[in-house]
């Protein structure tokens, strides 16, 4: 029994050390980006609604290419809007991701991916494409020069 329970504490501890380091707080990603001198990569998506965001997110984000490469590279910031009841955020939360959309995404695009540079300046946006992790790792990079 006790070894079960160390296995799976492994397993689970394992699992959050590979995670993307995903921030929600803009100001905080904006000092990160100083002090890393890298771009933002701010993500708005409906993690529960958006096919496409869906997609981005397993096919991109969440693979391992991705999250190794993005953790030297990139801040990664996300602007998620759920809708299902389950998966709202706080209003906190909220707050934030809609102050965040009103500057960055008025027209409501989603997924839309903006490129920021340390300041919050705008240098390019995408979103869901099919194509190769290691193509969309380089669409993402030319906007930063």
């Amino acid at each position: 029994m006790k070894i079960k329970t160390v296995l799976l504490a492994i397993f689970l501890a394992s699992g959050t050390l590979f995670a993307q380091d995903w921030q929600t707080d803009f100001e905080r990603a904006k000092e990160m980006a100083k002090s890393g001198n890298k771009p933002i990569i701010l993500v708005f998506q409906g993690s529960d609604w958006c096919a496409p965001c869906i997609k981005l997110d397993q096919q991109i984000w969440s693979s391992e290419e991705f999250k190794n490469y993005s953790s030297d590279h990139f801040v990664m910031l996300l602007a998620d809007f759920p809708r299902k009841k389950q998966n709202m955020l706080p209003a906190e939360q909220q707050k934030k991701n809609e102050q965040l959309a009103e500057t960055y995404n008025s027209k409501g695009y989603f997924p839309l991916v903006v490129v920021l540079d340390k300041d919050g300046k705008i240098l390019g946006q995408t979103g869901y494409k099919k194509i190769s992790v290691k193509e969309y790792i380089s669409l993402l990079e030319s906007f930063s020069g």
